[in-house]
């Protein structure tokens, strides 16, 4: 079996683009950033926009007369 074929796995700092916050992992890499961390994400900071779905169902129960009561 051949010898050092494999590349040298190493600890290195990720740096977030966007908030500027730095972890350690590993890699192969000798610098690794990247757009968006936990840190800044809107789905890990709560800050996530839903889609609005209640105007869409509305509209489509007054399109088509559909009277919106208990099902």
């Amino acid at each position: 079996m051949k010898k050092d074929i494999h590349p040298k796995y190493q600890k290195v700092t990720v740096r977030c683009t966007t908030c500027g916050n730095e972890f350690e992992s590993g890699s192969i890499l000798s610098q690794v950033t990247v757009d968006t961390c936990s840190n800044c994400h809107p789905f890990f900071t709560g800050k996530q926009k839903h889609a609005q779905a209640d105007g869409r169902i509305e509209r489509f129960n007054k399109r088509y007369g559909i009277k919106s009561e208990n099902v």
